[in-house]
């Protein structure tokens, strides 16, 4: 892939550790200076976890963006973000943690590597991602499940409340 096309790239943002709604918006910041211009961003929803159990609710947010990188180049951006934000990667795949930067999609590319899965491969399952998700790209077509992020969410059995934030 030539690293001069300009790719259509969505992430989800999601933190439940610190000051949430700042360290979505740093994150945003950091991904726009050091991968391209935010085209489009969900508003900001608290959302249960998914996955583990934790007090802490999360605020999630989705993105659009523009970006001349490649995927992997995109995932090494992130995985850089979030370490310098303080994530930490341990055993446990599911934690609290201050930020989660997924790759949902990139363009319509699919790839399935050990290190790199695009579409992310779970994302069909989260209301959480899908609320933000219908909110900037509803007509978008699932490259893999051929349906609408709108028809994907018309079609989840996710049961966990996902709820616009309002601030506090």
């Amino acid at each position: 892939m030539k690293g001069n096309n300009v790719h259509k790239v969505v992430f989800l943002l999601g933190s439940n550790r610190g000051d949430q709604e700042k360290n979505l918006q740093k994150a945003g910041d950091l991904i726009e200076k050091q991968l391209g211009r935010i085209i489009k961003a969900s508003s900001i929803y608290e959302t249960e976890p998914w996955g583990f159990e934790s007090e802490d609710q999360f605020l999630n947010q989705a993105l659009l963006i523009h970006s001349a990188a490649d995927p992997k180049g995109i995932l090494n951006i992130i995985q850089y973000i979030e370490q310098d934000m303080g994530r930490q990667r341990g055993l446990n795949f599911y934690t609290s943690r201050s930020i989660d930067i997924d790759i949902v999609f990139i363009d319509q590319l699919v790839i399935n590597e050990p290190e790199l899965s695009i579409p992310h491969p779970l994302m069909h399952l989260r209301k959480f991602v899908l609320v933000p998700l219908n909110e900037i790209i509803p007509a978008y077509i699932h490259p893999v499940k051929d349906m609408t992020i709108e028809q994907l969410l018309g079609h989840c059995e996710d049961d966990l409340e996902v709820k616009l934030w309002n601030k506090p």
